[in-house]
């Protein structure tokens, strides 16, 4: 029925006929494909990328610091500061400053007083200049209304008195042991698309190797201890000259898990300063300590505090085998060795110095072959749809 003999296309199959030629150059060139592909497939999918592994780089970390260490200090409230005198903040996060040299102005008490006369936009030459309750803008109080003729034409003020001394920090004032004091990194991470959380801390002997590691890229490359003075060493500082004024430093925690190994997930530490090397910028905050004097004053001691900001930066990647890249990896390189047989055609045919020659040879081979298979012992289907 015509019906039929049209949709029995729909179970037709169709094959290729292939011709072998003898030519060393075109073979040689064949076989450098195909190892070229297969060399690209193994070293550079599979063993350079991991092709056969998924990832997943969306972390989800939480840090916890701690710092130990005392120093002695020439300060108005103590002589002796411990992590709880010198760390901002003291919660253990995963950002914290730690005060290397301060500038103090002691015994403040609310009052009235002129403001510091490198305040800028406060001179005044009468009252009228100096408005009443307006606050001095970068300045330390509110206005009274009372210009100060004798105190270099600053307007009064009421606030904390005497107002902050304003000088560059003081050699003398830095923090030398702050170079030995410790900072410990708790890191715990997890990656939900393969549900692995792990911690850059062992569980195994974790007490013995707290109380006697400390980092070092060499010796002990996986300790969550670290010595501030080998962080600003690695960041290619000297302690003494980050310490006078401050700096910025981050701490880099990369993973690099690969999930078909138990033990490969492990963090690796690097530290950079967050600053341009060519500049001389410092880090510096101000804060206060309060107090009441036996008459029942309140007092307060004010601190212009320089120290190394540190900035605990996480990320990373997990990997696990999973067949579907895997096969797309492998059906990818196949598809491309194929192709090579179109650019060795293509080479044979038409660019060949004797192409005409190879030509005919090919064509000759297609008329023999055709010869030994007799066309009217063949389904039609066969003699209709055999091709190059």
């Amino acid at each position: 029925m015509a019906w039929q003999n049209r949709l029995r296309f729909l179970f037709e199959y169709t094959t290729v006929k292939y011709v072998g030629m003898q030519n060393m150059k075109i073979g040689l060139l064949y076989r450098i494909f195909q190892l070229t592909i297969m060399g690209y497939l193994i070293g550079w999918v599979f063993l350079k990328n991991k092709g056969y592994q998924v990832k997943d780089d969306t972390i989800e970390s939480s840090v916890l610091t701690k710092v130990k260490g005392v120093a002695r200090v020439n300060s108005t409230d103590s002589d002796l500061w411990g992590p709880e005198d010198y760390v901002f903040p003291n919660q253990g996060e995963n950002f914290l400053s730690i005060a290397t040299n301060f500038i103090e102005t002691p015994n403040q008490t609310l009052g009235n007083c002129s403001e510091n006369p490198e305040v800028p936009n406060n001179k005044c030459s009468k009252d009228e200049e100096c408005t009443v309750g307006e606050a001095v803008r970068a300045g330390n109080g509110i206005k009274t209304g009372i210009c100060l003729e004798t105190h270099n034409g600053t307007c009064e003020i009421y606030g904390w008195c005497p107002t902050e001394q304003r000088r560059d920090p003081d050699p003398a004032n830095v923090v030398r042991e702050a170079e030995n004091f410790t900072l410990y990194i708790r890191n715990f991470i997890r990656f939900s698309q393969f549900n692995f959380s792990t911690s850059n801390v062992p569980k195994v002997n974790r007490k013995l190797l707290l109380k006697n590691c400390l980092y070092d890229e060499t010796v002990h490359p996986y300790c969550p201890i670290f010595r501030l003075g080998d962080i600003v060493n690695q960041t290619g500082h000297k302690f003494e000259e980050m310490a006078l004024r401050g700096g910025s430093i981050g701490v880099l925690i990369e993973w690099r898990c690969d999930l078909d190994k138990d033990s490969d997930c492990r963090p690796h530490y690097s530290f950079v300063y967050l600053y341009n090397t060519s500049e001389t910028v410092g880090f510096n905050f101000r804060f206060a300590r309060y107090s009441t004097d036996a008459a029942g004053q309140r007092r307060r001691t004010f601190y212009n505090v320089f120290g190394i900001h540190f900035d605990i930066m996480v990320f990373g990647t997990a990997r696990k085998f999973c067949i579907i890249p895997t096969i797309v990896n492998i059906a990818s390189a196949l598809t491309l060795m194929a192709a090579g047989s179109y650019i060795c055609d293509i080479v044979l045919l038409f660019v060949m110095k004797k192409r005409s020659v190879h030509t005919e040879s090919m064509l000759e081979r297609m008329t023999m072959n055709d010869k030994e298979i007799p066309l009217k012992i063949m389904p039609e289907g066969l003699q209709r749809k055999f091709s190059l």
